[in-house]
């Protein structure tokens, strides 16, 4: 490194500089490609989505009584946003050893009887969800393509009433991905999940 030149350079500049980098460090974890079973016997990975801007990825289950309070919504934000080239996936990461009602058969069960419109995938190993952070059910993401790679620009909450979807003031979700389109940066970026805590395996 040239420090002559780092000299020159005026020190409100240096500090902005610092400032920016800190900044652009801030929420843009990566998300690795992962590829997992399908309630309807196929594989899915990230890379089978090449027109793919970004996705909504949601974990959940069929357990939680929360999680229970959003399969109408989750098909909703699927058919809002899938034809914009964000379509949504939802992922189910419980340890079925002590939540049997969370075990593949009974996924499949659930995808028909709520009629989802999106793929139910099982993360069995668990490394998806610790991949991400996943600490609920649900919790919700928006990742976003960045040339080769997809970072997370939301983590949190789908909404802010999952009792009373006619009551719900701010629809983190839509917002989020509704910024993104429009080629801007998401307002809120993050926010507390609430829901049931996924059990993880040692």
């Amino acid at each position: 490194m040239n420090f002559n030149i780092i000299k020159r350079i005026p020190v409100h500049l240096l500090i902005t500089l610092f400032l920016l980098s800190f900044t652009n460090g801030k929420n843009a974890k990566t998300i690795a490609d992962f590829t997992l079973l399908n309630v309807n016997g196929n594989l899915v990975s990230l890379k089978d989505y090449p027109n793919a801007k970004g996705f909504i990825i949601i974990f959940t289950c069929n357990h939680c009584p929360f999680a229970k309070l959003y399969p109408d919504r989750m098909n909703q934000l699927n058919e809002r946003y899938k034809s914009f080239g964000i379509p949504l996936l939802a992922i189910s990461s419980t340890d079925t050893l002590v939540y049997e009602e969370d075990n593949y058969s009974h996924m499949i069960e659930k995808s028909l009887k709520e009629k989802f419109n999106f793929p139910y995938l099982l993360d069995g190993d668990q490394k998806v969800a610790k991949d991400f952070g996943a600490q609920k059910t649900p919790h919700a993401f928006i990742i976003w393509r960045e040339k080769d790679h997809f970072v997370v620009k939301y983590s949190g909450t789908i909404d802010d009433n999952g009792a009373e979807p006619d009551k719900v003031k701010n629809k983190y979700i839509n917002k989020g991905v509704d910024a993104l389109l429009a080629g801007k940066e998401v307002d809120v970026k993050e926010t507390k999940s609430i829901g049931c805590q996924i059990h993880f395996r040692k």
